[in-house]
């Protein structure tokens, strides 16, 4: 995949940077928090080479891209030079549960590769104590544990961070904090005896080392410390003493209220969790089991990370997300492989070995978008399978003793405990998963795209006539003067390769567009470089005043016209400085393209020549 090539094209059919708010990704999908929705081409942005599907959930476009998202992330804060601080603008107006769970999302997905990686390496030793490779007592047993365990020592600090991007403060401040909970002096304190701050505050003394709430509270009280120390401080000494203002006031009010208060909230949720485990300990993996490709969908299966850290700090192992992911990844790849081996389309069954087997390994999103919801009932035998493999995942109590990626390479996760029944359990759940799944998509097989494109030429010309009309064509003019050139020539591949429509490109003369046609101004960018219509014939057009000119935000164009304006063939629309342009490095080639080009036979447009009447000719 050419990174550079799909970010400019997806980050152009987005709306352009203007219209994003902010953009991140998690280990599948891109995450762009848009100003205006209704401004990106979901359709086209569908058939850009790598995409596998498009989904807009709690005011968040996600473009699901699969494991090289974050090098596609990477090229596209490049081309925008986004910030990732400003992942909560974007959110501001999506309620308060959307908001709630949109935080919870963004602190714990930068951590995800750590706490996958991390998990690993605990299994990993497991399953070399387990076959006898490392002795527990010995000095490499030591040092690889020590690889695995200090991220879940030290949470505290690696959530304080995380958290402080989030909530738009200082995240060294925010470690120097997480420090405080976990520094000898303080722990030391905790001895039984009660302890006072000044001699009359309580300090509950809590052991801070592996938790989760406590610091998310803390930092959040951290941000508005912050904003008020930064604004009584006087410039002269802000440096110093508005970090100190924050560090000595957040801290009091973190071991005395926040802290406590989070550690109450962790115990009420491990206790929840506790009575379901012993009391109906099949339902979560059911549940999970069941309905996680939504949950995957909406992005909520990061927000039970939390939980499920949680119980490993209480328990030492956790329920929430394993088993029951477990089930639901191998039954979502297993369905994807037999759509795979059953379609007779040479693309689907490409996508469906391939997207299968990631989905094996954990990473189910190209499954799920490319192959099960597209086809939609290999997606119902997938939950069939994952329910089924979550009932006995359920019923026989297995669970994780660290986190990571549910798939299969993540069994040895589910290595502890005084025998192999755990991990025993865990590969019968896998292979449930696996039969069932392929049993229900066999029964309910799916429509295959290459048995449907077979059957539809067999019907006689006449009958399978469009209703539309033929042979009636509609012709646009030139909106400026100039020399026409190839849309081929174009400067800019989403141009040139018709990735938007078809059309024809002009070199301006002068530096005026014009109406081509009657009909009504549907978009005018605030940046004036570009605006798009519908003539009165139905035809849209899209007019882009040359490449990249999005980034003089507006200087050297004057816009004569409002959007959702009619207006007449020869109207001045909007006058933009040529030679200004051009001095400032942009080429002023201006597009003109029919972006619903799919809804016609042919469109025609000149290839050389000066710009004027008939430039573009549309058959339907």
């Amino acid at each position: 995949m050419d990174y550079k090539k799909t970010a400019e094209e997806i980050l152009k059919l987005v709306g352009g940077s203007q219209n994003v708010a902010s953009v991140t990704n998690c280990m599948t999908r891109l995450r762009f928090n848009l100003n205006d929705a209704k401004k990106a081409n979901v359709e086209t942005i569908k058939k850009i080479k790598g995409v596998q599907g498009v989904v807009t959930k709690n005011g968040q476009f996600q473009i699901v891209i699969g494991t090289d998202v974050g090098n596609v992330c990477e090229e596209i804060k490049k081309l925008g030079k986004f910030e990732e601080n400003a992942a909560a603008e974007g959110e501001k107006n999506t309620g308060i549960i959307a908001a709630f769970f949109g935080t919870l999302t963004a602190i714990f997905q930068p951590i995800i590769p750590a706490l996958a990686g991390s998990g690993m390496i605990k299994a990993l030793l497991a399953l070399l104590v387990a076959f006898k490779l490392v002795d527990p007592g010995s000095q490499t047993y030591q040092i690889f544990n020590a690889f695995g365990d200090a991220l879940f020592s030290f949470m505290p600090f690696i959530l304080a961070f995380s958290a402080a991007k989030r909530f738009k403060c200082n995240p060294y401040v925010s470690a120097v904090l997480a420090g405080v909970l976990l520094h000898s002096s303080f722990t030391g304190l905790n001895t039984g005896d009660p302890v006072h701050l000044f001699g009359f505050i309580p300090v509950t003394m809590i052991s801070y080392g592996g938790s989760v709430v406590p610091i998310l509270l803390i930092v959040w009280v951290q941000s508005y410390i912050e904003k008020f120390a930064n604004k009584i401080s006087p410039k002269p000494v802000k440096i110093f003493l508005a970090p100190m203002i924050t560090i000595i006031v957040t801290g009091i009010i973190g071991i005395t209220i926040a802290g406590p208060l989070g550690n109450l909230v962790g115990q009420v949720i491990a206790i929840g969790f506790n009575w379901l485990n012993d009391y109906a300990g099949w339902v979560i993996p059911v549940l999970m089991g069941t309905f996680c490709p939504f949950f995957v969908m909406t992005g909520m299966h990061y927000c039970f990370a939390p939980i499920q850290t949680i119980q490993y700090a209480t328990l030492g192992y956790g329920t929430i997300l394993g088993p029951g992911m477990l089930a639901s990844n191998i039954a979502q790849g297993t369905a994807a492989l037999v759509v795979g081996a059953k379609s007779k389309n040479k693309d689907l069954k490409q996508l469906g070995f391939s997207s299968g087997a990631t989905g094996l390994m954990g990473i189910t999103e190209p499954a799920l978008y490319g192959v099960n919801l597209r086809l939609k009932k290999p997606l119902y035998a997938s939950m069939i399978g994952g329910c089924a493999a979550g009932l006995y995942a359920g019923i026989t109590g297995i669970h994780t003793f660290s986190s990571t990626t549910a798939g299969i390479f993540a069994l040895p996760v589910y290595i502890g405990g005084e025998s192999f029944s755990n991990v025993i359990n865990a590969a019968i759940t896998i292979v449930i998963s696996m039969v069932v799944t392929a049993i229900a998509t066999l029964i309910l097989g799916f429509n295959d795209p290459a048995e449907e494109e077979k059957t539809e030429p067999a019907l006689p010309e006449k009958e399978a006539a469009p209703t539309k009309p033929q042979g009636i064509k509609i012709t646009i003019d030139s909106p400026v003067e100039g020399s026409i050139i190839p849309l081929s020539q174009v400067k800019d591949e989403v141009f040139s390769n018709e990735i938007v429509g078809k059309g024809a490109a002009v070199v301006p003369a002068k530096g005026e567009i014009h109406a081509p046609a009657d009909g009504d101004l549907v978009s005018v960018f605030d940046t004036g470089h570009a605006l798009g219509m519908v003539t009165k014939d139905g035809v849209e057009l899209l007019i882009h005043i040359g490449i990249n000119t999005v980034e003089l935000k507006g200087k050297y164009f004057q816009i004569h016209a409002k959007q959702g304006e009619h207006v007449k063939k020869g109207d001045l629309l909007i006058s933009f400085d040529i030679d200004g342009i051009q001095k400032a490095g942009y080429d002023v080639t201006t597009p003109v393209l029919i972006t619903n080009t799919a809804d016609y036979l042919d469109v025609l447009a000149k290839q050389e020549g000066n710009a004027g009447v008939d430039l573009i000719t549309v058959l339907k």
